[in-house]
């Protein structure tokens, strides 16, 4: 049974997350009350905006305060850390909240891209990590993705979007992306293209030598003992790595 401080407390959240509708707790004077009411919000609001800036530049205000507000009422979050409210408001969206606000066509993908651009900026991994040589050969070693380099492929140009330019369809080719950290702490894009990503996607089985996967990609292209495709493959594993998406190399596995 559900004790009186207990159904007062409910009462309290209830009125501060939703305070248009949900009735005046008993014994708080309403002045109080709206200004507790308008402490939550505000936080929500701040770390929201400050993740979204792109998404909340595209929405009047009106709308902005009406998907914030939708948030903090309804949203179940996972996770009492501040840093991780980006996250929550992403899967807010896409548990169908973009759609309840009529949010154009391609607010999913533009916030899952600002989200791993905040996701990356605020993560505690590096591009370091142990047994990796910045320096190896590339061809003989067996190359390592940057924990902090995500490959990503969205059928809008999320990376373009803004005031200026909000397309009505997706592009007929995906818009392939890497966003990553480098070893100085800037957050950075790629554009780049369908063969990379799956050079990088070989790259992340950790398990070939860079030869490997120039020859592996070759076959895949339809091309198999290409140099020009192969010599292409290393030359690019090779801008990756200056660029710290790919962080070294591997030693080669014994008795593999």
């Amino acid at each position: 049974m559900i004790g009186a401080h207990e159904r007062a407390q409910r009462a309290f959240a209830a009125y501060v997350r939703e305070p248009l509708g949900q009735p005046l707790p008993e014994g708080i004077e309403p002045r109080r009350m709206k200004i507790y009411a308008e402490l939550v919000y505000n936080a929500f609001e701040g770390f929201v905006a400050g993740g979204f800036p792109v998404l909340k530049s595209l929405l009047a205000p009106e709308r902005w305060q009406a998907l914030v507000r939708d948030f903090v009422a309804a949203h179940e979050c996972r996770t009492p850390f501040f840093l991780q409210i980006g996250e929550e408001f992403l899967a807010f969206l896409q548990a169908g909240a973009a759609q309840r606000h009529a949010l154009p066509g391609f607010a999913l993908e533009l916030a899952h891209y600002e989200w791993v651009e905040l996701a990356l900026d605020v993560s505690e991994q590096e591009v370091d990590a142990p047994g990796i040589d910045r320096a190896g050969a590339l061809e003989s070693g067996v190359p390592v993705l940057s924990a902090l380099a995500w490959p990503l492929s969205y059928a809008w140009p999320v990376h373009r979007i803004c005031a200026a330019f909000q397309p009505e369809a997706c592009d007929a080719q995906p818009n392939c992306l890497v966003v990553y950290r480098n070893r100085a702490d800037a957050v950075k894009f790629l554009e780049t293209n369908p063969a990379t990503l799956r050079l990088l996607g070989l790259v992340r089985d950790e398990r070939l030598t860079g030869r490997e996967l120039a020859a592996r990609l070759a076959v895949e292209l339809g091309q198999p003992g290409v140099a020009a495709i192969e010599g292409a493959a290393l030359d690019t594993l090779e801008r990756l790595r200056e660029m710290d998406i790919v962080a070294g190399v591997r030693a080669v596995a014994t008795g593999r």
